[in-house]
């Protein structure tokens, strides 16, 4: 019975996808080809307006065809008007439909920093590069201290994507563990917290230099599968039974705006030390949510 309903849903989001996403391109040439402030305007609209409009399918069909129960817990309202950093713990690639569901068309539309290799994901990585998404090499800290001029590239794409995104309301999400959670992983890296790896901070510090004083909050996410980490099979299948949310708002230390996190050992330091002291609470919670204490 699952296997059947995987093979029913699946070509329903393909053809999703194939619906949303080819006038989606067609806009995205538009955009690119007729660079005047007034049409990257109306094309903006159009593209978010046909990304949320494949969004809010995805997540009817979620509803609809498998028996996944969302608890969903907020402080603070959200305005589809403002500019938010979100950050949350990784764990599938499910938690990008979750993140979807939970913020779409009451936040602004979710942006992700993605592998400069998704860009060949085909239709997708179109419809992403249309959409305005980052792409970043990623390098590794090994690389970079090789190589600092990696380190010096994805900082400018990040300013890159940023400046466009001053002019609009957006989200822009970030995984600043970097990977996935596994429990070697965890291991590999001797990650002091219990459910979590260890955060990246250079994503995070580019993007408050890159946007100043123009982002309104923090949207801080603990998502959590009480059933076990699963795969999207897991989800389409009907395998998971429950999936809690946290979403908290806090306001971005003014201190940490601005500063050069690459060359100023003092700043990252201090950045560093507020990250990790966010993770030791986003760790505690993400333990309550699996414990459904929370």
């Amino acid at each position: 019975m699952r296997w059947l309903r995987v093979a029913l849903i699946i070509p329903l989001v393909v053809v999703n996808t194939l619906v949303h996403a080819l006038p989606l391109l067609a806009v995205g040439v538009l955009k690119a080809i007729v660079p005047l402030a007034p049409v990257r305007r109306a094309c903006n609209a159009v593209l978010v307006a046909l990304a949320e409009s494949w969004i809010a399918v995805n997540s009817g069909m979620i509803d609809a065809f498998t028996p996944t129960a969302f608890k969903v817990e907020e402080e603070g309202a959200l305005h589809r008007g403002g500019h938010y950093l979100v950050l949350a713990n990784h764990q599938s690639w499910v938690d990008i439909l979750v993140l979807q569901k939970v913020f779409n068309r009451r936040a602004p539309f979710l942006r992700f920093f993605l592998k400069r290799q998704l860009f060949w994901v085909p239709v997708l990585g179109l419809a992403w590069w249309a959409l305005d998404f980052p792409f970043m090499g990623r390098y590794t800290r090994k690389q970079i201290a090789r190589n600092p001029e990696l380190g010096r590239r994805d900082m400018e794409a990040t300013r890159r994507a940023c400046g466009k995104f001053r002019d609009i309301p957006v989200s822009v999400m970030n995984f600043v563990e970097g990977t996935r959670f596994t429990p070697q992983k965890q291991a590999s890296q001797a990650s002091p917290y219990r459910h979590l790896l260890k955060p990246k901070s250079g994503g995070v510090a580019f993007v408050l230099d890159a946007m100043g004083e123009g982002l309104h909050a923090l949207l801080d996410v603990t998502i959590a599968y009480p059933g076990g980490r699963p795969s999207m099979v897991d989800l389409i299948a009907g395998r998971v039974p429950a999936i809690r949310v946290h979403v908290r708002q806090r306001p971005i230390p003014p201190e940490l705006v601005a500063g050069d996190y690459q060359d100023d050992r003092a700043f990252r330091a201090r950045f560093q030390q507020w990250m990790n002291a966010l993770w030791q609470e986003k760790d505690a919670q993400l333990g309550r949510l699996l414990d459904g204490a929370a």
